[in-house]
């Protein structure tokens, strides 16, 4: 289920979503959004709503220091602190010893990327990201549409991922973080 698109363009950041709640055959459009932002970030998330649930309400994103690399801090400190959340909402799993949370976007500072399930920090060189079942439908559109304005090319995005995809319905959430000055 879901289609999460994410895009950077000088300095800011856009995350658009769909609404879909998928399990098997059966299809809910969900109130809660799956695209929401919190202090300084914004995050798009796809699989469970209990990610995004503990994302939102639990998960307590912290400070980078200020000589701290952007992409250093994501990959330690903001993964550290989302594995203790996961793990202490109940989401985190264990097979075979390997740890597993969920997939989503995150923008911070300017930048996307994208946290897998095994807690991977993936930035994307294109500087646009998506994840979902509308995933490589949403990819195509994103390329295809390189010359549009930001907002415009995630709209195109996730309506492509809608008609293409069975497990993607609107309506469509946005969120941008605007640049840092």
């Amino acid at each position: 289920m879901t289609c999460i698109v994410g895009l950077t363009n000088n300095g800011s950041v856009h995350i658009g979503g769909d609404s879909a709640g998928v399990g098997g055959q059966s299809l809910t459009i969900r109130a809660d959004r799956k695209v929401f932002r919190k202090q300084d970030f914004i995050f798009g998330f796809t699989g469970s709503f209990r990610l995004g649930q503990l994302l939102a309400h639990s998960f307590d994103p912290p400070e980078k220091h200020a000589k701290t690399d952007v992409y250093a801090f994501m990959v330690t400190e903001f993964v550290n602190a989302l594995r203790r959340c996961l793990q202490d909402g109940g989401f985190a799993q264990k097979h075979n010893e390997a740890e597993t949370g969920g997939t989503f976007l995150v923008g911070y500072h300017g930048r996307l990327f994208k946290i897998h399930t095994d807690y991977q920090v993936g930035e994307a060189a294109d500087g646009y990201d998506a994840c979902g079942c509308g995933q490589q439908i949403a990819l195509g559109a994103l390329f295809a549409s390189a010359d549009s304005p930001p907002h415009e090319r995630v709209a195109m995005a996730l309506n492509a991922a809608e008609r293409f995809s069975t497990g993607v319905r609107g309506p469509f959430h946005f969120e941008t973080l605007e640049a840092v000055e």
